[in-house]
């Protein structure tokens, strides 16, 4: 895993050496084991590295003539791309040398080639002009960010290192911040940044002399429903994608564990992991010093059964507003999700033993988790709603953009209501929301994550499955339920699940005297919410209503100040935000 970045200048203007030297200084979390550069006249590119292949020969930038790349990621079928193309040059044992060889015989849909994770820039000198392509996986587990300025295209792995270039400048886009505080994630290409884009899932942009001049995308999902698919040949089809995915991702010359929360989608990648035989794997779980809902005795549970050597974390209030700052430091693409609280402790802890964790995003988008999937399917009269018609913070204040913040919530026509739903979620909430928050929260400690569920191999089994394999019995993810029930001694895959909580209500609620007038003052929110409104909202943070939304005020404060304001991340949460007041 490693972070990218560079340059495409238009004609009349070369990359400069300070430019570059802050692009890689502002990705050094994200590989502490090495740093390259590759210039040519006009375009350049950066790389961080964290080895987790070839340990020693695996260095990028990587060069084949006049051809370069830089990568983050990991290609899960380089064995297969190097049996096929076995009269190239190869130099590394990269996994990610083969897009170079890919390239001159596919262009802008090597990527159709791929098995992997992946965010590569790729520089093509070999006529007349200078190419840059950019290209994203097709799920969107690794990021990458552009933006278009007066000297050419910069692009880097997280938004903050094109901000340290001064290239672009720092500000907000009030529809998103709108976003954010509704709905916890911005939606689509454009960042909260002004300027700075996102290569979308799937995406290769193909720019010429520094200026973009094609796109091209991969579906993340394909096929149509398989109609005549019995349970029976479906949980077959279904074991078969699982192990040969999680074998896939297992493939590292580092040591690897997982996060393991005790839930459906984690459980069944440990089951996975431990009938491969690799040893008795490495598993993490948080817990929580407050609230009610506690999962760790069910994971625990799940990996005695499992075998696996299992840790759990405690996670505490002092903790939080300790390390709060540091935290949301991290998610310069914003994430108002409370689970990036336990990802960032647990990726911590986890980063003594292992440099790559494996966790199970993508099972409830994919096999059909989610309540909103049952609310979408039901006709009206039964209490059937389109999914995200209410934002965190209706009812309680009125934002000024109203209700345009939905833009990019409404899902299209596919063939059930259900694959609709997911789609939207395929697109937007996963790369959006949870596969930020994995990315950020893992690489601030230098971790690489993999995500199983989150191949083409299972996508194309979930998306053939009909939906009566997806959701029955008023339960979601009924196959993978199936699955898990034949393979887990102990699992009770369909007892009422207790959810996932992180009680920030109950936290904010206790410091609400010292956090509302702070929250209230924050230079976030002039002209945006009124004090008197902050207030109320913190102050009430302990009721089911108002606790998503004290959390998300909260949570855009504290990212205002770090990341428009510049603010230092250092202290706490409290003199972290005095500092921003006047």
């Amino acid at each position: 895993m490693c972070g990218i970045a560079g340059m495409a200048c238009l004609p009349g203007y070369h990359p400069d050496p300070v430019v570059l030297h802050r692009l890689a200084g502002a990705l050094a979390h994200r590989g502490k084991d090495g740093e390259g550069f590759h210039e040519t006249g006009n375009a350049a590119l950066v790389h961080r590295r964290l080895s987790i292949i070839d340990l020693e020969g695996g260095a990028q930038p990587l060069i084949q003539g006049d051809l370069a790349l830089v990568a983050n990621g990991e290609i899960y079928n380089d064995p297969a791309l190097r049996d096929r193309l076995h009269d190239a040059p190869f130099k590394t044992g990269s996994d990610c040398e083969s897009p170079l060889f890919l390239w001159p015989e596919c262009g802008a849909g090597y990527g159709f080639e791929l098995r992997g994770m992946y965010a590569i820039a790729l520089l093509d000198n070999t006529g007349p002009d200078t190419v840059l392509a950019l290209s994203r996986d097709p799920f969107g587990i690794k990021p990458l960010y552009y933006a278009e300025t007066a000297q050419g295209v910069v692009f880097a792995s997280e938004p903050q290192a094109i901000l340290a270039t001064g290239l672009v400048a720092r500000g907000v886009r009030p529809l998103a911040r709108d976003q954010l505080l509704q709905a916890q994630f911005v939606a689509g290409r454009e960042t909260i940044f002004p300027g700075i884009m996102r290569v979308l899932p799937g995406e290769t942009l193909r720019f010429v002399n520094g200026r973009l001049d094609h796109a091209r995308k991969l579906p993340a999902r394909h096929g149509r429903i398989d109609r005549d698919l019995t349970e029976a040949e479906a949980l077959a089809r279904l074991d078969a994608a699982l192990m040969d995915s999680v074998q896939a991702h297992e493939r590292a010359d580092v040591p690897f564990g997982m996060f393991l929360s005790g839930g459906i989608d984690s459980t069944a990648v440990l089951a996975a992991m431990t009938r491969l035989g690799n040893g008795a794997p490495l598993a993490w779980t948080a817990r929580f010093d407050a609230g009610e809902i506690d999962e760790s005795a069910q994971a625990a549970s799940m990996a005695r059964s499992l075998g696996a050597q299992h840790h759990i974390l405690t996670v505490t209030e002092t903790m939080v507003w300790d390390h709060l700052p540091q935290i949301v430091a991290c998610l310069d693409d914003p994430v108002a999700d409370y689970a990036v609280i336990p990802s960032w402790f647990l990726a911590r802890e986890a980063r003594k033993d292992v440099t790559v964790i494996l966790s199970g995003e993508g099972g409830d988008e994919l096999f059909g988790g989610y309540g909103r999937y049952r609310r979408a399917m039901r006709p009206w009269w039964r209490g059937g709603r389109p999914p995200w018609r209410r934002g965190t913070m209706d009812g309680l204040c009125t934002l000024p953009n109203g209700k345009a913040w939905r833009q990019g919530f409404h899902p299209r026509p596919d063939e059930t209501r259900l694959r609709a739903v997911q789609g939207l979620d395929l697109d937007e909430w996963l790369p959006n929301d949870l596969l930020i928050k994995l990315d950020r929260c893992l690489m601030a400690h230098s971790i690489e994550g993999r995500t199983p569920l989150l191949d083409p191999v299972v996508s194309a089994l979930a998306w053939s499955l009909p939906d009566a394999l997806k959701i029955r019995g008023g339960h979601g993810k009924y196959l993978l339920r199936r699955w898990v029930e034949a393979h887990v001694p102990g699992a009770e895959p369909f007892a009422p699940k207790q959810g996932f909580t992180v009680p920030v209500g109950q936290w904010i609620a206790a410091q609400s005297k010292r956090l509302a007038p702070l929250v209230a003052s924050s230079p976030a929110f002039a002209g945006v919410i009124a004090p008197e409104t902050i207030r109320s909202i913190i102050e009430r943070a302990g009721e089911r209503r108002a606790r998503h939304a004290a959390w998300a005020l909260l949570f855009y404060a504290l990212w205002h100040r770090l990341h428009i304001e510049t603010g230092p991340s250092g202290g706490d949460v409290f003199e972290t935000l005095a500092s921003a007041v006047p």
